[in-house]
């Protein structure tokens, strides 16, 4: 089983890595006092409570209305009914209204599947997808609407035979860039207890809370003359940490984690590369091509912001003064469309003046000069979203791109925000490029090469499983669990977090395990996985497989009846309760938990195997020929469609 459904596309790659960061620590950051643990998150209306002047043009921003409940205020489309059509399997969506209640029905032949939707994600300048929640469990919905262009459509990377239906994880990497941290149950992948809605100041300017308490406490601070260190104001950061502040978000890509850090670790005012080390694909014939959320990597490409580091003249205050950054242009209280575009281009005036030469030669009027982004930062298309247009923001002169989508070659895979990422971090990085965006396999020779000579290395032991697990290589996978020690690796690899990666390493042994038929060492792996991370019902799912393989099937009919009462939507609990109810004749639960099984996903074959064999135990012979029928319409569906339905 594939854990990733990411959305991008890789081709052929070198084992080069390097980064494009500027380098300015005059500003010491490290004094922070919302940087310690004692201090907490305490809220946009607390925050509002002094600042409402700020708050009332910041909730307006795409930031602070990029998550929201599915009301009819929130959603970008104001009609009644919209549909989707896929027709890689045959599936047609439909969006309406239930008086108040956004819903999403799916028809795959006759079988009617509808979800109320929780949450919009996004603010509506770009899309608005949709958010289902279950027990507390979130999954984006198989339909998004793309507001430029005013047009529904499958979301990306729901393309190409690769639709997840209802059943794609909404993960703390995820959530952690569209959203304010919510409180995520440890144990889970997508199991949220408190969910904000919209991005809010903290994201920005650190926890608050002891800022909160010092401001009600203690004299101001004058800070036109001093910094406030109880929270962090990000125009009083150096570049680099700047940059960080922005890039947690507008630097999406293939994003590796620091050994025992989460997506909450990382603060306002911190180094972004002490936690999270985010690598991007380069490729060849590719200058104008990029994905959505890039706009710090291709700033950091123009030569606009390469020139300005030179003209740096920082102060105590102000350490980036005359460096091009984000804010240079963006005041992130304000919305964009609240901003004239000659606001921007005073920006380009401030260095490019109507005498300079390379201008007046070109022939550019007063008027035209007043629109410098229209021609210098052109909208396009992003490659990873559809219908949807941004500003390129590697700032530059306009030049025609010949053949840049013919046959582009992978040079590199690049550690943006890092100089010097650690052999650990960049094979991961190609693990990651592998498994997340469906890249070759090359990539996973890319990761050998760099992890061959700590095979006898437990520390990389992790990495190595998830190689050989990902080759399907599993006598391999079991050699170097046999090398290392299985002993050694259960006092290594227990730890308890929010990306539950020791716990998928247990999954991969015993997927190796089961694939050998040493099923009692699967069963050992797969509950130390459990334990690990409770509620992830593949896992669950897992172990309750293997006490059936292993005739302990009242264990088994028990964890599939827990992971149904945490989550009634998991298809395959239900399918295999039905399985255990059919062979021991009992015919009538059989067909509960195999028609709802069916009900909530009809393209699995294994449960319309099942259906028809009951049908025709139960001597309903055109109720077995039905479900045979349909079995054969939905293998010829898998011929066409990447997805394993």
């Amino acid at each position: 089983m594939n854990r990733f459904q990411f959305y991008s596309v890789c081709i052929p790659i070198s084992l080069l890595i390097g980064a494009c960061t500027s380098s300015n620590s005059s500003v010491q950051t490290s004094g922070y006092l919302n940087h310690r643990d004692s201090a907490h998150y305490v809220g946009i209306q607390t925050c509002r409570t002094c600042h409402s002047k700020i708050y009332d043009t910041y909730i307006k921003t795409g930031m602070g209305q990029s998550f929201g409940l599915a009301t009819t205020e929130k959603s970008a489309y104001k009609n009644t009914n919209a549909s989707v059509w896929d027709t890689r399997i045959k599936s047609h969506y439909l969006m309406s209204w239930n008086n108040t209640t956004m819903q999403i029905t799916e028809q795959v032949f006759d079988n009617r599947l509808t979800y109320p939707v929780k949450y919009i994600i996004g603010s509506g300048q770009h899309t608005n997808s949709h958010i289902r929640e279950e027990n507390g469990y979130c999954f984006q919905m198989p339909m998004t609407y793309y507001t430029q262009q005013q047009l529904w459509d499958l979301p990306p990377g729901f393309e190409q035979g690769q639709n997840s239906r209802f059943r794609r994880k909404l993960s703390l990497e995820c959530i952690s860039c569209h959203n304010a941290f919510p409180k995520m149950e440890q144990g889970s992948e997508n199991k949220y207890a408190i969910m904000p809605t919209g991005i809010d100041c903290e994201r920005c300017h650190g926890p608050g809370s002891i800022h909160v308490a010092q401001r009600s406490s203690l004299a101001p601070i004058d800070t036109a003359r001093y910094i406030d260190y109880s929270i962090v104001n990000p125009a009083k950061l150096s570049i680099d940490r700047q940059f960080d502040i922005c890039q947690r978000c507008h630097l999406q890509g293939n994003a590796v984690l620091t050994e025992g850090k989460s997506y909450y670790d990382f603060k306002p005012g911190m180094v972004l590369s002490d936690f999270i080390t985010v690598f991007l694909p380069r490729y060849s014939n590719s200058e104008s091509t990029f994905i959505m959320a890039s706009h710090a990597d291709r700033l950091k490409q123009s030569k606009c912001f390469i020139s300005s580091l030179n003209k740096v003249q920082p102060n105590s205050l102000k350490p980036y003064k005359n460096a091009l950054t984000c804010v240079t242009c963006h005041n992130p209280h304000v919305s964009v469309k609240d901003k004239e575009s000659e606001s921007y281009n005073l920006t380009c005036i401030n260095c490019h003046t109507l005498q300079d030469t390379k201008v007046s030669h070109t022939k550019v009027s007063i008027f035209d000069f007043s629109n410098c982004v229209q021609c210098h930062m052109p909208l396009s298309g992003a490659s990873d979203i559809p219908h949807v247009s941004i500003h390129d923001h590697k700032i530059q002169i306009p030049a025609k791109h010949k053949n840049e989508t013919t046959d582009p070659k992978f040079i590199s895979l690049t550690a943006i925000n890092s100089k010097s990422p650690t052999l650990k971090l960049k094979t991961e990085a190609f693990i990651n490029q592998f498994e997340r965006f469906n890249g070759g396999r090359y990539l996973l020779d890319s990761a050998y090469q760099l992890l061959k000579s700590n095979y006898r290395n437990i520390q990389y032991s992790r990495l190595w499983i998830r190689y050989f697990f990902l080759k399907q290589d599993y006598l391999g996978l079991l050699e170097h669990v046999q090398t290392v020690g299985y002993q050694n690796l259960i006092l290594t690899y227990q730890q308890k977090e929010y990306e539950n990666r020791d716990a998928w390493m247990w999954y991969h042994i015993s997927e190796a395990y089961n694939a050998t038929g040493k099923q009692l060492q699967s069963l050992k792996a797969i509950q130390t996985a459990v334990k690990l991370a409770p509620l992830i019902p593949e896992f669950l799912n897992k172990n309750a497989v293997v006490l059936f393989a292993l005739n302990k099937t009242l264990l088994a009919r028990k964890l599939w009846h827990q992971i149904i009462h945490e989550q009634p939507g998991f298809a395959p609990a239900l399918m295999n309760l039905g399985y255990y109810y059919l062979e021991h004749n009992q015919l009538d639960s059989a067909g509960v938990y195999l028609n709802r099984s069916y009900r909530l996903n009809p393209f699995n074959i294994t449960t319309l195997t099942n259906l028809e064999q009951l049908y025709s135990v139960k001597g309903k012979s055109d109720s077995a020929r039905y479900f045979s029928n349909i079995k054969r319409s939905m293998l010829s569906l898998q011929k066409h469609s990447n997805n394993n339905l």
